[in-house]
């Protein structure tokens, strides 16, 4: 097979190998997955507990032993919800994008809490191979499928489970960083979280695996808060109130393509979770005692902010704290929504006189 040949066989399976195409298209096409799947799940079942609603807190089935409420069931299928929306990005024809759906539950599930992670790296391979071999024979319905799912659960096995120790890892610098004092490890458990936020990992999930709580746990909730609400507020003339929404309480992982392109719009949101996780942990002692998953979603569907309110109620009727104050309140307010609103747009000012960041780098 020549060298045109295979130029021309790319071009008509679409299969464009390029940082755009894999970088961009693909990880913003997960991070739309990841929001309709794992981060609405995690809304769901935080509103049904918090507001007593019965019919989002029942389970809707049970599967060995496992009950699934309505937001249980969205958790359940980010795997799949993934790679369906990768497959889309790559333009996959229709029995390779459905067999996808296979493919990322494996890669989900073997790769822990890195997961989403193995999923955008199992997927993109799994999807071109589908795409190659789709309407190359004419018992095509059995081929695809077959390749496509063979080819998929093999890579799972085979890299999901390193992908996810590179995730976890993560997680110990996470861990390692809550034996400094609180100064240093605001800074880096903010910055740290805040990333892995932003990144295709979960965040959530290595905070849940590190039952990461207490200071540590006020510590990623203002990180998170500043890659939020930071990219949500400095990219309010690009993206204006759809952006401000689907970023300030969806998930900064819609910039995650962006950043591929250019790298220095990531200053401003790091820089600020840098200053608000120290403030976070020095000056208002602000500690996430509520769910440990929640230090990992900051102003996802107010989920952060949810679970600190939650483990303030916890302290009180404990005996551990004796009232929620005024300056519990303040902190909260001012760690997840003023202060990233604030410094992260004049950090960004200051990367646009430089230069370093221009008009449109942060459209969606």
């Amino acid at each position: 097979m020549t060298k045109d040949s295979v130029k021309k066989f790319m071009e008509r399976k679409q299969i464009e190998i390029s940082a755009k195409r894999y970088g961009i298209d693909a990880m913003s096409a997960m991070a739309q997955g990841l929001f309709c799947s794992l981060l609405i799940g995690t809304i769901i079942d935080t509103l049904g507990t918090q507001f007593h609603i019965e019919f989002l807190t029942n389970p809707i089935f049970i599967v060995k032993e496992n009950a699934y409420t309505i937001g249980g069931l969205a958790m359940l299928m980010t795997g799949p919800a993934m790679a369906i929306a990768i497959g889309y990005a790559l333009k996959a024809p229709p029995l390779v994008l459905f067999s996808l759906a296979t493919v990322g539950f494996a890669a989900n599930n073997l790769g822990g809490a890195g997961g989403p992670l193995a999923v955008l790296f199992v997927a993109i391979i799994t999807a071109e191979i589908g795409k190659a071999i789709c309407g190359e024979t004419k018992v095509d319905i059995l081929v695809t499928p077959l390749v496509t799912i063979g080819s998929g659960i093999a890579l799972s096995a085979w890299w999901a489970p390193g992908l996810g120790a590179i995730a976890m890892e993560v997680g110990r610098i996470v861990m390692w960083a809550t034996d400094f004092r609180p100064f240093v490890m605001g800074i880096i458990v903010s910055v740290v979280v805040g990333v892995a936020l932003t990144l295709p990992i979960s965040s959530a999930a290595i905070c849940a695996a590190l039952g990461l709580t207490g200071l540590a746990g006020g510590a990623a909730v203002a990180g998170c808060c500043a890659q939020m609400v930071g990219f949500a507020v400095m990219s309010f003339r690009e993206n204006k109130w759809g952006g401000l929404v689907s970023q300030g309480i969806g998930t900064s992982m819609l910039q995650m393509g962006n950043i591929v392109k250019n790298p220095r719009i990531w200053i401003a949101p790091t820089l600020t979770a840098a200053i608000t996780g120290p403030i976070a942990t020095c000056i208002f002692k602000l500690q996430m005692n509520g769910a440990p998953l929640a230090s990992g979603m900051g102003t996802c569907g107010l989920v952060g902010q949810i679970g600190v309110y939650t483990g303030w109620v916890n302290d009180v009727a404990s005996g551990a704290k004796a009232a929620i104050t005024g300056m519990d309140w303040l902190g909260l307010i001012l760690i997840s929504f003023i202060l990233p609103a604030i410094i992260a747009p004049v950090i960004n000012a200051g990367c646009r006189k430089l230069g370093w960041v221009k008009d449109g780098d942060l459209t969606l």
